[in-house]
């Protein structure tokens, strides 16, 4: 129980790090954000606390077959990490920070070729942003597209390599996944495989997607925000982080699939012997 708690507590305090870390490290921050972050960083803290020690599962998924969680949140945090390193190097430079905006120029240069997606977030900037400032969306976009790209080949290689789920026991099905009825609609092995297509597919067009909204939304959402370093992380971080969440859970939701079909085939292999003794 006193591990559990401990367990639990140092993914709540990660998970207030994460939220607080721009408003912290940021120069320049106001008073009333700062406590509107302090605010949501608490409330993020505390569902993670409780999600966490108790016995029974709510809404997280994979909550006991790491390292899926871990990857996910190691990828945001690193991402978020790596933007506000860089921005607050725009105030107060240092080796590390200049590093960071150089390598990042080079890998939004990089990436920035037609029709990419960092082209399409380069795209959304405005007639009234700064040279400076279309350089600093391409960094920060290839940087969160790169890192999110190298959370999905992580995982992948964990679920190759290392044999995941199984590796370090059985698979809880209804622990890890609690919104996911087995009982109800068509075969589970169907909506799984389903669900695991349909998560990859919008994890793949997302990054498309997500510029192409946000343009045609221009009248309502402020592009010019995007100057903002704090939007501009988040952005940046929400874009790259989601599709690569939903192409990970695809990954996942086809790999417990796969397990139980092998289950399958070895449990009607064995009723099969048992007739022919017969």
């Amino acid at each position: 129980m006193i591990t559990r708690f401990v367990k639990a507590g140092i993914r709540a305090v990660a998970v207030a790090l994460l939220i607080a870390m721009p408003a912290v490290l940021l120069p320049g921050y106001a008073a009333d954000a700062a406590q509107i972050t302090a605010l949501l960083a608490l409330v993020a803290a505390l569902l993670t606390f409780v999600e966490y020690v108790g016995d029974y599962p709510s809404i997280l998924e994979f909550r006991d077959a790491p390292p899926f969680n871990r990857l996910r949140f190691l990828a945001l945090f690193a991402t978020v990490l790596v933007l506000t390193l860089i921005c607050r190097g725009e105030s107060y430079p240092t080796a590390v920070s200049q590093m960071l905006t150089a390598f990042g120029g080079k890998v939004g240069g990089w990436l920035d070729f037609p029709f990419s997606p960092v082209r399409l977030m380069v795209l959304l900037a405005t007639d009234d942003m700064s040279a400076q400032d279309v350089e600093r969306i391409r960094t920060h976009a290839g940087l969160a597209y790169v890192i999110s790209l190298l959370s999905m080949l992580a995982f992948v290689l964990v679920v190759r390599l290392l044999s995941w789920p199984v590796r370090n026991g059985a698979f809880n099905f209804w622990v890890n996944l609690p919104l996911f009825d087995p009982t109800i609609g068509k075969d589970v092995l169907y909506r799984l495989n389903r669900d695991g297509n349909v998560n990859v597919a919008l994890g793949f067009l997302l990054p498309f997607l997500i510029p192409a909204i946000m343009k045609l939304a221009a009248q309502t959402i402020n592009l010019v925000s995007l100057t903002e370093p704090q939007t501009l992380i988040w952005t940046m971080s929400a874009w790259a982080f989601l599709p690569a969440s939903l192409v990970m859970r695809g990954v996942a939701l086809m790999r417990i699939a796969a397990l139980i079909e092998q289950k399958r085939k070895r449990a009607y292999a064995e009723a099969e012997a048992e007739v022919q003794t017969i």
